[in-house]
């Protein structure tokens, strides 16, 4: 491989591992195996701290691919607790609301998330990388201020209910750049006229990078440090 021509990556992104903590691990295990001191390295999509999946990570000329990979369809698998709220809208904090729940059965889940589907208006979460003012909103909700973010367009391509129990709602979501699946967590609690957040994120696909395309971030670095050595 030539990193410094240009290389695209697909991994797995670990449960609690940043993107940008992913970026700094695969930029310097393949420095170090090179001997040098720079190399320009990004990644196409951001994936939260408590979610996993799919990303693809570009090395030296080929980051120019990034923006044309940001613009490709992604899929999610998503998993939401209904009957509860968090500040985050996921488990980064801890519940501040309950709500009723006895109302809800799979048939009015199935009825309401049509409604999602095609281009809709979403409001980001507070706790997300959106700059308010030159600043990330994230930044500022985790200070205890007041963010307002405008609406966005996006677009919701499938919702696929995968399962219903104890609560507990697993659905597939197949939509446009810049959907927040913590916000249409969000939103899909308040259009069953309760509350839910998210519990855990997969990211299965961005374009036609599937996670069987995918390696281990960890399994990637042992094997530079491997030839490092040979």
């Amino acid at each position: 491989m030539n990193f410094e021509e240009g290389e695209v990556l697909f991994f797995d992104k670990p449960l609690h591992w940043t993107s940008f903590y992913l970026i700094k691990k695969v930029r310097g295990a393949i420095q170090k195996s090179l001997k040098i001191k720079k190399l320009k390295v990004g990644h196409a999509g951001t994936l939260d701290p408590l979610a996993t999946g799919v990303m693809i990570v570009c090395t030296g000329k080929k980051t120019k691919l990034i923006d044309t990979f940001q613009y490709q369809t992604k899929e999610y698998i998503a998993t939401l607790k209904l009957g509860a709220t968090t500040l985050s809208f996921d488990l980064e904090k801890e519940i501040d609301q309950i709500y009723p729940t006895d109302h809800i059965d799979r048939a009015l889940i199935e009825k309401m998330l049509p409604k999602f589907v095609g281009t809709i208006e979403q409001i980001p979460p507070a706790f997300s990388a959106v700059k308010v003012d030159g600043q990330r909103a994230y930044d500022l909700a985790r200070r205890g201020e007041e963010v307002e973010l405008k609406a966005k367009t996006l677009v919701i391509d499938e919702i696929e209910l995968l399962d219903f129990e104890n609560n507990t709602l697993k659905i597939r979501v197949v939509c446009s750049k810049g959907t927040y699946i913590r916000a249409l967590a969000r939103d899909i609690g308040e259009a069953l006229q309760s509350g839910a957040h998210l519990t855990a994120l997969q990211r299965t696909r961005i374009g036609d990078i599937t996670l069987e395309k995918c390696i281990s971030p960890k399994e990637f670095i042992e094997n530079i440090t491997k030839q490092e050595t040979i």
